[in-house]
């Protein structure tokens, strides 16, 4: 999958997985924050439905504590992350 349509699927997950009603996905801004003013204003529940759907979705692990900070930064964060870690997925079955 390529990163800008990675980044798209992202968006599309975070506004229909945590009912950020109202919101167009196409028009999120990919270096948003994702926490606290400015950005999706999401929150630590938020954070942990996130790395759940990065691990359903993407076969892909996101630590825990502050090893997730700058993975949660933005969606283009999450998008590298994805693409880092699930790179030797993407040719299996």
């Amino acid at each position: 999958m390529q990163r800008t349509d990675l980044k798209l699927h992202l968006k599309k997950l975070l506004v229909s997985e945590l009912n950020l009603a109202g919101r167009d996905p196409a028009a999120l801004d990919d270096d948003a924050p994702l926490f606290g003013d400015g950005g999706l204003g999401l929150d630590s529940l938020d954070a942990l439905q996130v790395a759940m759907l990065m691990e359903e979705r993407f076969g892909v692990r996101v630590p825990e504590g502050d090893e997730a900070r700058p993975i949660f930064r933005s969606v283009r964060s999450l998008a590298e992350f994805v693409e880092q870690n699930a790179e030797g997925r993407n040719s299996e079955g």
